[in-house]
């Protein structure tokens, strides 16, 4: 299981509205009220009341954001250790108060992980220092922030940075239904796809509507690995109505010529319902090659993802949900490691996706 912002909303909004929390460190002389929980992803309002050296004290109204529950649910995993501080840096004031509001419900404990510290080639373990563990089947009572002791030891290395070259958007594009920073992201992503693909031994079709942008100082249908033309595409070519159903397919990874990878639509969530018609098109249009069925949204549309992919007339693609965290992942990895199709399969690929249709679910339809 995956949590959620809404995961956390929920979680967060069983907490009693008249108490007033003490943070995680017990040093920390800061006390929260929850004031207002907005379902199903926040934002959460609360009253922060911070105590001076004579006793007297003042108090403040913050925000926690949606995008903020979305960062925090993003970084967690069933029993593994989540430091705030490293998740947020200084980007959220409230992210404490955050911390708080979770250790005091039931599936959050805070615990003091050892750590590893390196200099040079000495490596020692020392005590850590405070986060947050997700553990669902080992809950404490409402209202009570618990210490879990644990033998976890953490090695903290340097996070993963995607990077992006400039994308210049051509002259005359000026559709005022597209927002410019929806369209430079989702480029983006597929810029991500194309070198992902090429670090495992697929050429990559990219719509071609998309192929004249600039990344860099060369259109994307200039970059290595690219594919300029379907017309020799002996998986595609012969079938007519499928050559006309891929041409605006965001992304198809094609492999020595015999296999499909992946076909690949990048969505928001006004796109969602014509990205999986524009699959169907496609698959109905071939012949049944394996291959993946996805949808590449951001991290805070899997819910609306998973429920349009399981409508009768989509869940015959078994898609596949790939978000875009998971996707600047495995970018930031192909970047910072030389990975490629002698080291890494494709079965590799399914490790940064989620089935949207679960196996029993696939099973009822056949």
């Amino acid at each position: 299981m995956r949590l959620t912002a809404s995961n956390l909303i929920s979680f967060i909004a069983r907490l009693p509205r008249d108490v007033w929390f003490n943070y995680v460190n017990p040093k920390t002389r800061t006390e929260i009220r929850i004031k207002e929980v907005t379902a199903p992803e926040g934002p959460i309002r609360i009253v922060r009341k911070s105590f001076k050296a004579d006793g007297s004290f003042t108090e403040a109204e913050l925000t926690i954001s949606s995008s903020m529950l979305w960062r925090a649910a993003n970084a967690f995993r069933e029993g593994v250790p989540i430091n705030f501080e490293r998740v947020f840096g200084s980007s959220y004031n409230s992210r404490s108060a955050l911390e708080a509001l979770l250790a005091h419900t039931p599936q959050f404990h805070w615990c003091l992980p050892n750590r590893i510290e390196s200099t040079g080639s000495n490596h020692q373990i020392k005590p850590g220092h405070k986060h947050i563990i997700w553990t669902p089947n080992s809950p404490h009572n409402n209202n009570a922030p618990t210490k879990l002791d644990i033998d976890i030891v953490i090695s903290e290395v340097p996070s993963e940075s995607a990077v992006y070259d400039a994308l210049t958007l051509p002259e005359d594009f000026t559709n005022p239904e597209v927002d410019i920073d929806v369209q430079r992201r989702h480029l983006q992503i597929q810029i991500a796809l194309i070198s992902i693909g090429l670090k495992l031994g697929f050429r990559t079709w990219i719509a071609r509507n998309d192929q004249g942008f600039l990344y860099g100082e060369r259109r994307i249908a200039e970059l290595e690995g690219v594919i300029n033309s379907l017309n020799s595409e002996a998986l595609i070519a012969p079938w007519d109505q499928a050559l006309q159903a891929a041409m605006h397919i965001d992304c198809i990874w094609f492999r020595n010529g015999r296999f499909l990878p992946a076909v690949i639509e990048v969505e928001h969530s006004t796109g969602i319902d014509s990205g999986l018609n524009r699959m169907m098109r496609l698959k109905n249009s071939i012949p049944g090659y394996p291959t993946r069925w996805v949808i590449v949204a951001p991290d805070e549309d899997r819910e609306k993802v998973i429920t349009k992919a399981n409508l009768p007339h989509f869940q015959e693609l078994n898609a596949q949900f790939f978000p875009y965290s998971a996707v600047d992942e495995l970018y930031a990895l192909c970047q910072r490691r030389n990975l490629n199709n002698r080291a890494v399969n494709e079965e590799f690929l399914d490790c940064f996706m989620e089935p949207c249709v679960q196996p029993q679910q696939h099973a009822l339809r056949h």
